[in-house]
């Protein structure tokens, strides 16, 4: 199947169902279909829930007092040591204080079982994994006394030496199995061409453990009602967490409903179930009567994940023409037993061409909190070294930055060169930043503009992400106003879900935007892709449009109508002279999905951009100051420019942060996040970044789904670092290659 541009809008585009039933499958390109119209999709559309939020009237998870009246409050005891365990947790005095209903440890909270994806045990005792773990949460009328009764437990640690140093435990670290996927570790003589290569590049880099420092912390409202349980909770990826919690408690998942309320910030943070929604739970159970329970500040740092740092050696092998001939990317991190592995060579497998390549990921065990997926996992570390090397082989060489990635450019996968990308515009995103930014006004040498007491520089990085799929479903509904609802449990955390939902809905069924309901984040609704991995807005859409592909079709045969002419404008439905009001066919209501199918694994698919970032330097302080900052982006059909446009700005102004600032402190001698609250862990502020501009290049995806459509997310993230530390090296002339860069180290240089 191919796309057919000049398809009539009524003509049948249902090809990609299967046998007349069943989920809609993608296994084919997308062809012509009513999304192509862009009246709705496409149109930079303001935010639906915006007035709910910038009133106050957006109800989060911990304001469940409408649905959990009466509700208790619990506050978490964490552990006071990275490693050892529990001899004694005197609870007495705590227990007889006012207020306190309840009191759960280890010892009397009954068997919790595992959570996907998470190792670190829920509650710690006796054996304590990390810093921070929770040991007992306290249950009470107010939150003021639960947390003075928490203050008043007395536990008594053995502490027994732990691992909190990554540079020291790297050297023994054991290698990882799977370092960014199935790809082969080696492809060539990696060893021999490296030695021959007439020019290369030898050089480590690292990054610092990062946290998502959202502004909503973890936190769940629980309420039994004997057997059967409801969490409203703050939370990613509802189906996910269904199937946790369940295997957490140990009880039936069609007893248990979760609902996500608005989400007031994730990025990886909240894609598991944590302890905040299983002690909750635990703790209502106790108690029979609906419980609260919200992480503080510092607990979002020690009791939930964080990004784990990074230690990144690259080697690159170019002939003096700029054409890579060896590649190797090898990355050591640090996680608990069986934890996560931050595979920061995932993107170098994918971005450049080269026939010689090594690759290898060594994980080394540490005693701290846990590490787990943060915005563009792998991409997001490895960028911040990759480009970096590829600007110090592009001064080696003497060419330009964006000529050397030009001259690299692949429209296959390296290592499965029978596999091509779907789209790939690496290319033309280069091109057109730099004569959108003024590229050519760049002093190829360092240490060259000057104004005042500041130097000036630009840095530019190439952006890659991967475009990764989940099945979703939604549920449509003709309403008795003729216009429609729709369900799914696809979550908001601030990306603009809803908005790109509804305008799916609008567009296939010829409606205007406030005709259009959308009701997400329940579990009792078909469940979607979920917020994460820069699937969601993709996926999610594509599961709306399957549905009302169904919708359309069963609307039109209600009306007596050849669903194949039927055209729905305008909120009628019609075919050749005759037409009818949509609402004459209220009450329908229909359920669908879309897969995924041969399409996706037939190609490679990946979405592209390019950061152009302008900087000054104090030449006194070391002081680093970014000017202005240029994403250009290939993502598939752009689905709401306006809200597309937030995630990249976003994703930049993370970005910089890395860069420049961000960093969790660990004391390697006991193992404690020292700079655990929003005023140690410093992120930028609007005074940060004068000047933002985004640029999306028209290019929708028919491989991608029937919307032809692709996540932006966390593309607008990767590469940032590379391009600012780029920026300041061209600037000042000196050249840090461990993140961030903070006028200390700069001023210790200069």
């Amino acid at each position: 199947m191919v796309p057919h541009a000049a398809q009539k809008e009524g003509q049948s585009f249902d090809k990609l169902r299967t046998g007349g039933g069943g989920a809609m499958k993608l296994d084919a390109p997308a062809a012509a279909n009513p999304i192509d119209r862009m009246r709705v999709i496409g149109q930079p559309v303001d935010r639906v829930e915006g007035p709910l939020k910038t009133t106050g009237q957006a109800r989060y998870a911990y304001e469940a007092q409408e649905t959990a009246p009466g509700a208790a409050y619990g506050h978490i005891l964490g552990a006071a040591i990275a490693k050892g365990r529990i001899v004694t947790l005197d609870v007495a005095t705590a227990r007889a204080m006012p207020g306190v209903l309840a009191i759960l440890t280890s010892a009397n909270a009954g068997p919790i079982g595992p959570r996907m994806s998470l190792v670190a045990p829920v509650l710690g005792g006796p054996e304590i994994a990390h810093y921070g773990q929770p040991v007992a949460v306290v249950v009470a009328e107010t939150l003021e006394q639960a947390i003075a009764a928490t203050y008043a437990i007395k536990p008594e640690y053995a502490v027994e030496p732990g691992a909190f140093d990554l540079a020291a435990a790297a050297p023994d670290a054991p290698r990882h199995e799977k370092p960014g996927g199935a790809a082969p570790a080696t492809l060539g003589d990696f060893a021999s061409a490296f030695a021959t290569a007439p020019i290369t590049v030898d050089a480590t880099y690292s990054t610092p453990d990062h946290s998502h420092a959202m502004i909503e912390p973890q936190a769940t409202a629980a309420l039994w009602d004997g057997d059967a349980l409801t969490v409203w909770t703050s939370n990613q990826m509802v189906a996910w967490s269904v199937g946790s919690l369940a295997g957490a408690l140990d009880m039936p998942r069609e007893k248990l409903r979760v609902i996500v309320p608005w989400v007031g910030g994730g990025f990886g943070a909240k894609l598991f179930v944590h302890a905040d929604a299983v002690l909750a739970a635990l703790a209502a159970r106790a108690i029979g009567r609906a419980v609260k329970l919200c992480y503080t500040r510092a607990q979002t740092f020690s009791a939930s994940t964080h990004r784990p740092a990074t230690i990144q050696r690259i080697r690159l092998g170019a002939t003096h023409d700029g054409v890579l001939t060896a590649l190797a990317h090898e990355s050591w991190c640090g996680n608990l037993p069986g934890g996560f592995a931050e595979a920061a060579m995932a993107p170098t497998k994918l971005i450049y061409a080269a026939p010689h390549r090594l690759f290898a990921h060594y994980l080394a065990q540490l005693d701290l909190p846990e590490g787990h997926a943060m915005r563009a996992p792998g991409e997001a570390s490895g960028m911040m070294a990759l480009e970096v090397a590829m600007d110090e082989l592009a001064e080696r060489l003497d060419i330009d930055p964006i000529e050397l990635r030009i001259r690299n450019d692949t429209q296959v996968d390296p290592e499965h060169p029978e596999k091509r990308f779907s789209q790939r515009e690496l290319i033309a995103c280069l091109r057109t930043g730099a004569e959108h930014f003024g590229w050519a006004q760049r002093s190829p040498l360092p240490h060259a503009r000057r104004e005042g007491r500041h130097w000036l520089g630009m840095g530019v990085a190439a952006a890659f992400r991967g475009n990764l799929h989940g099945k979703s479903g939604a549920r449509v509904r003709i309403d008795g106003d003729g216009g429609v609802t729709v369900f799914t449990d696809m979550t908001d955390i601030g990306t603009g879900s809803a908005t790109i939902i509804a305008q799916t809905a609008a567009e296939m069924m010829g409606l205007e935007m406030d005709q259009v309901r959308v009701q997400l984040g329940d579990s009792r609704f078909p469940a979607a892709a979920g917020s994460g991995g820069q699937f969601g807005a993709n996926s999610a859409t594509a599961g709306v449009y399957a549905a009302c592909v169904l919708l359309r079709g069963a609307a039109a045969r209600q009306l007596g109508f050849n669903a194949d002419a039927a055209e729905f404008v305008g909120g009628m439905v019609r075919s050749g002279n005759r037409e009818v009001p949509l609402v004459q066919a209220a009450g329908l209501d229909v359920t669908d999905a879309i897969e995924f199918g041969d399409v996706v694994r037939k190609h490679v698919q990946a979405t592209f951009g390019a950061h152009f970032v302008e900087v000054a330097v104090d030449g006194d302080t070391g002081e680093v100051r970014v000017r202005r900052m240029l994403a250009v982006c290939a993502a598939g059909r752009i689905l709401n420019p306006k809200t597309a446009r937030g995630q990249i700005i976003g994703s930049m102004t993370m970005g910089l942060g890395s860069a420049l600032m961000e960093e969790i402190v660990v004391d390697t001698r006991h193992g404690v996040f020292l700079n655990h609250d929003l005023a140690g862990y410093e992120v930028p502020v609007h005074a940060d970044i004068p000047e933002q501009e985004v640029i999306f290049l028209d290019a929708p995806d028919p491989y991608s789904s029937p919307m032809q459509a692709k996540g932006v997310g966390e593309l607008g993230l990767c590469g940032v670092g590379a391009a600012i530390a780029n920026a300041v090296y061209n600037a000042c002339g000196v050249r840090l290659r461990d993140y961030p860069i903070s006028a200390d180290k700069l001023v210790e240089l200069l």
